[in-house]
């Protein structure tokens, strides 16, 4: 139960890459976002995806452009993070036609995204052992200068050493308990239609954190009980739930995670302000942590980025 590797600290003047890989960003909102990065001293390059419109309407290009700008922004030197402009549909595309062997072992960078990004994370953690952040994305409303959730972000990317720990407000301990490993997770069904590929991510000896939207409780139901049936679950240390957001009403999902989640023999804590339909808050993913449900805090063992050359 170790930490994954884990790229330096951001510092003003660092080159970071702005890719959409996913849905394409709206000219305005992604130019905020690149505002914001600029407020903080980092100095925005946007790869073509993020100023193109694909062959359907949901992808940002085509595959070979979204698959081209995340060979280079993994593998180019001089990028020190990987910023992803917008969600949707998109990165299991682009996953499947990048050319892995020819990246070989590039210097660590912190992929930053959630949402569809969850497949890029699992992608970058089993293929280079890096941890990734689990935030907003570029051209969102939370990815703005002043925004808590942006603030937060950037204070987790220039200065890890002060965020040690995520405090919760507002949650309901499941299972009460304390456990410690590694944080892992993301969108539930992107870790469901992953199983099966290269690059799923088991959740043994993990925190695994779960969240979702636009699931139906049915369709919610599916997607835990394939975890359940696919071994997924096995041997996980503890689980955080986030935000469902346009799922039906809390009360039905809390029943569903009651069923599908609570006879796990582990510590569940439900209503992190972690995913979509909130300010959220950004979570290092492949960092030791301990998830306490009784203190609603997430508090981490190691620090989520080296902080130095």
């Amino acid at each position: 139960m170790q930490s994954l590797l884990a790229p330096r600290a951001l510092k003003a003047g660092d080159r970071v890459a702005v890719v959409a890989l996913s849905g394409p960003p709206v000219r305005q909102e992604l130019d905020l976002g690149l505002a914001a990065l600029r407020s903080v001293g980092l100095v925005p390059e946007v790869f073509p995806s993020a100023r193109s419109v694909g062959p359907y309407p949901y992808l940002a290009a085509d595959d070979k452009v979204r698959a081209d700008d995340l060979a280079r922004a993994l593998g180019e030197p001089g990028y020190t993070a990987v910023f992803c402009a917008r969600g949707g549909y998109g990165v299991q595309r682009a996953l499947e036609l990048l050319d892995w062997d020819a990246l070989g072992t590039p210097e660590p960078r912190v992929v930053v995204g959630f949402s569809d990004v969850t497949a890029l994370i699992e992608a970058v953690r089993t293929r280079f052992g890096w941890m990734s952040v689990y935030g907003p994305l570029v051209s969102s409303v939370m990815f703005r200068s002043g925004v808590p959730s942006f603030e937060g972000l950037a204070r987790l990317l220039l200065t890890p050493h002060k965020c040690t720990e995520l405090l919760f407000q507002d949650t309901r301990a499941l299972v009460p308990g304390v456990a410690e490993g590694v944080t892992i997770g993301g969108t539930a069904s992107l870790i469901s239609t992953s199983l099966g590929t290269p690059f799923s991510v088991p959740a043994r000896d993990g925190i695994l954190f779960l969240e979702d939207i636009g699931e139906q409780p049915y369709r919610l139901d599916r997607v835990l009980t394939h975890l359940r049936r696919a071994g997924y679950l096995d041997g996980v240390r503890g689980i955080l739930c986030g935000t469902w957001d346009e799922c039906g009403p809390l009360a039905d999902i809390e029943e569903l995670l009651a069923d599908r989640l609570g006879d796990l023999g582990v510590p569940v804590l439900l209503g992190a302000d972690i995913g979509h339909g909130v300010f959220m808050q950004s979570l290092p993913l492949g960092v030791r942590a301990r998830l306490d449900t009784a203190a609603a805090t997430l508090t981490f063992l190691d620090p989520p980025l080296m902080v130095g050359e």
